[in-house]
């Protein structure tokens, strides 16, 4: 920070927008791959040399003062003009090296882009690659990917989409629990066994809910946001669950229930900065994540 005409850091400036979108100081830390105190100095030290302050602090973490709100446009554009110097000095590299950034949801990022990525990998050695495994919605305008790969057609402007392909969703059980508690015949057994599901989100709810089955989240026995570990709930045989069919299918562990119900799809889209996309590594690994991705079906 300069002293004498308090030109703040551009890393102070990204911790300030960090705790102002994310309201807390241990999110915008992981939000920046940073330490809680570090993130807490950056604040402090803007505090100080404006002579402001830039947030409230209160039991359910910081709230953005008048200064701060008056401040946090200006900081937006700061972050918008900093990310389009960054794609213009990335779209003049012609080489098929380097790294690219791809996110997904967590359980594509644990059950099916692992494989994926080794035989990119095997392809293209010279391309490092970073998966960012989130069920967040990662926003490709604040350089946090490259590629992303959705479950929903992204709405964002300025962003090149493409539909791969629709993934099947099955019904799945551990082999261990069925056994122990048999098969069910009918959709309307399904009813009577443990159900593994989402707390607060309410995907599977209202899926559900689509097919006919009045169900809410007190009706699922064991409860999980994160996918992942929902998934691994499953098959630790906790009840019966839902996923996409091809990491189903392709573990073990667990068999499929096909009660004949039309059960729904997830749509698979790739999307990239417009820019970044005609760049020789990320328009690579483009075309061999959608070349991966259209064999899920």
């Amino acid at each position: 920070m300069d002293s004498q005409n308090q030109t703040p850091d551009w890393e102070f400036v990204q911790s300030f927008l960090a705790v102002a979108e994310t309201g807390s100081l241990s999110a915008a830390a992981s939000r920046l791959g940073q330490s809680q105190p570090t993130v807490g100095r950056h604040i402090k030290a803007l505090e100080e040399a404006w002579r402001a302050e830039l947030f409230h602090r209160h039991a359910r973490g910081l709230r953005l003062t008048e200064t701060g709100e008056t401040l946090l446009p200006m900081a937006q554009t700061m972050r918008d003009a900093m990310y389009q110097m960054t794609l213009r000095a990335n779209g003049q590299s012609q080489e098929v090296s380097g790294v690219v950034r791809i996110t997904a949801s967590d359980v594509s990022s644990h059950y099916v882009l692992p494989p994926i990525i080794a035989r990119i990998r095997a392809a293209e050695p010279a391309i490092q690659i970073v998966l960012v495994a989130t069920d967040a919605t990662e926003n490709l305008l604040f350089r946090e990917a490259d590629i992303a790969v959705r479950m929903y057609r992204p709405q964002q402007l300025d962003v090149i989409t493409q539909h791969i392909c629709d993934v099947p969703v099955a019904i799945f059980a551990a082999k261990s629990y069925l056994d122990q508690r048999g098969r069910p015949h009918s959709p309307e057994d399904l009813l009577n066994y443990d159900l593994v599901g989402y707390d607060t989100d309410e995907l599977i709810v209202r899926s559900m809910r689509d097919m006919g089955w009045h169900v809410q989240a007190e009706d699922f026995a064991v409860r999980c946001d994160t996918q992942s570990a929902n998934w691994e709930l499953v098959r630790a045989g906790c009840g019966v669950g839902f996923t996409q069919r091809s990491v189903g299918v392709a573990d073990s562990a667990v068999e499929e229930i096909d009660l004949g119900l039309p059960m729904p799809s997830l749509p698979v889209w790739l999307t990239a900065d417009e820019s970044l996309r005609r760049t020789p590594r990320v328009s690579r690994i483009w075309d061999l994540l959608r070349a991966e991705l259209a064999q899920l079906v």
